[in-house]
Parts: structure tokens; sequence; C-alpha cells
């Protein structure tokens, strides 16, 4: 008879196994193997009983019951054991020293552009200008037409701008809250533009296609180019030290006249030239002029009554300056290494 040689070895063989799992992954395997209900061994066995000799079926269906409950004992026994042990471990690894010292909790570092942006609307708040904002997705009007900006200009270029399908775009300059914000009111009108923006360009340590401009607009009655001058040069002492050099030099944009580019000393190389500043000893800082009549009667504002400045300015290239920064592709490699020398800036 085939029934005690059959389970005995099962028995034997699954016993070994059980005593040697260690983890609930590796009872729940065993489980399956000897005790599952469609491929376990013992299962197996009971579906062989009808291909038995009559006389030995009851016998053997008898032997197979008593070691499923063996077997289901001993894996219930187990797994209390298992259990025990995988608390144990857990407690070992996980437990709480109250004597030890607390654990610094680490805090990550605000971004320098955040940082200088909100330092340069600090500045020109104390000149009296607020903040406005606007779309970074733009239309043609707002974004070139309404800035005077002719149809045959190189910006207008998809080779300089990006352009979106259905005709908007990514804006290339914050001036275009400018037109938003004087289409909305009145004069007088003293503002500026933080934002992000967006043109085709080569990266390079002082390029990128993505960059951060402020804006700065002032309309009224009698402003003056000496007005600007003024403001500018508050600004630049304010930010770069009281003895920040700077220099105001003729130039064209199509939204003021006269315009100017503003332009601070290298502090890379104390004037004497260098590839930061292409060797000339100056730094561009922006752009700027007085409104250009143009652009004030696209926006419903009368140029015979009201005339007004207009600056614009990247912050990236001011933190570049103000911390001697000698690439600006570093505000976007996201280095704590880098970000946590400002922390405290």
């Amino acid at each position: 008879m085939t029934t005690p040689a059959t389970t005995s070895d099962i028995r034997e063989r699954a016993l070994a196994e059980l005593a040697g799992a260690t983890t609930g992954p590796e009872l729940d395997e065993w489980n399956i193997r000897y005790l599952g209900r469609e491929r376990g061994e013992l299962s197996r066995l009971l579906k062989s009983i009808p291909t038995l000799p009559p006389a030995e079926r009851k016998p053997f269906g008898e032997a197979i019951n008593a070691l499923k409950r063996e077997l289901e004992e001993a894996f219930s026994g187990r797994l209390d054991d298992v259990r025990k042990l995988e608390l144990d471990r857990k407690l070992i690894y996980e437990r709480i020293d109250a004597t030890l010292p607390g654990r610094g909790i680490p805090f990550g570092y605000e971004h320098l552009l955040v940082s200088i942006r909100d330092e340069m609307i600090e500045t020109f708040a104390l000149l009296g200008f607020e903040v406005a904002e606007g779309p970074e997705i733009e239309d043609d009007w707002h974004n070139f037409t309404a800035l005077n900006t002719p149809e045959d200009h190189p910006a207008r270029d998809a080779q300089d701008t990006f352009y979106l399908q259905g005709g908007g775009l990514l804006r290339t300059q914050t001036s275009s809250v400018q037109i938003r914000y004087m289409e909305q009111h009145k004069p007088p009108i003293r503002i500026i533009a933080p934002g992000r923006v967006y043109r085709r360009d080569t990266i390079t340590p002082r390029h990128y296609p993505i960059f951060h401009q402020i804006e700065g607009l002032y309309v009224d009655r009698d402003v003056t180019f000496a007005d600007l001058k003024g403001t500018l040069h508050a600004f630049a002492r304010r930010t770069f030290g009281e003895g920040a050099d700077v220099r105001l030099r003729p130039s064209f944009f199509p939204f003021t006249e006269p315009s100017a580019e503003l332009d601070v000393r290298c502090v890379f190389c104390a004037s004497q030239g260098c590839r930061i500043c292409s060797y000339s000893g100056w730094i561009e800082q922006g752009g700027c002029g007085m409104v250009d009549p143009a652009v004030l009667k696209n926006v419903g504002i009368d140029p015979e009554e009201y005339t007004g400045f207009a600056f614009g300015m990247g912050y990236d290239r001011t933190a570049m300056l103000k911390y001697e920064i000698p690439d600006i592709r570093l505000f976007w490699e996201s280095d704590l290494r880098f970000l946590a020398q400002f922390s405290e800036a």
C-alpha cells in the first residue's frame, strides 16, 4: 500500500521547509505549495483517490486529511513565530532612543532669482512703484503692435519669438503688461511688471531662452528724462552699493523715444575687460527711454497732456552682477550647493 510512504515523504519535506521559512513571503509560498486548493500537493493527492483500488481509497483519504490538519497547525504556529521575529527586527531597527539629541530637519533654499526679484520690487516700491502682472501667453497686439513695433521688425521673426498654434506667442518682454495696464487705468501710472519672458536664443554664459525681466512705467504730467535717470541711479545705488558706477548711452527701441541703454561697470574684471562683459568693461543692465507718443495713443492716453518713461531690466542679470555669478545657466541647474550660498543673501 502506497499511502504511508507517500504521506510520510510529504510530511517530512513540508515540516523541514516550514522550519526554514523565516519571512512572511516564504510562508505564503509554502502554504500555496502544500495546502493550496488548486495546486497544493495535498490537493493533488486527494484528486488521485479515484484512481486507487476501492480498498485503498478510504485509508488514503484519512491519512491525507490527518496530514493536512497537522500541517495547518504547524503552519499556524510557525506563522506566529515569524510574525514575532519580524516585529523584533522592526523594533531593533526602528526603536527610538529618547536620550539621543534631536535630528535637524533639512530645509530647502529660496531661489536666488526669487530673492533678487523681491529685493528689486522693494527698491522700486520705495520709489513709489506698485506691482502689475500679466499673462505669459500673449497676442501680437499687446506684445508687438501696441508697443509700436513695425511689421518687419526682427523681433517678430520666428527665429527670435516662440509662436504658438492659434496665433498666440510666448511674451518676449513684460512690456506687454504695461499696455494691458494702460488700457485699464488712467494716469498717473507708476508700475513695475516682474515676470518670466521667452526668446529664441543660443544658450551661453550670458543668454538663456527663458529669463526674467522687470519692466517699469511712469506716466503723468511733466515727466522728463531727468526723472528716468534719477530713478535708475537710485536703483543702482541701492542694489549695487553707493559707489555703483552706471552709464546711459543712446540706443533705439520702438516703444521709447529718446531711448537709452543702462550699463553697469563690470564687477568681474573691474572694467579691465573679460569674457563676461565681452571685454568692454561694462555689462548691459537694461533698456529705457521716454514712452513714444504713438504707444500712448494706442492705449487711449493723450500724449499732448501726458508724458512718461519706461525701463526694462533682467533680474537674472542683476543677480549675476550683484553676486558675481559668471554663468546664467547656474540658475537653471537646481543645485542646492549653489543656492545654499545665497540662503542669507
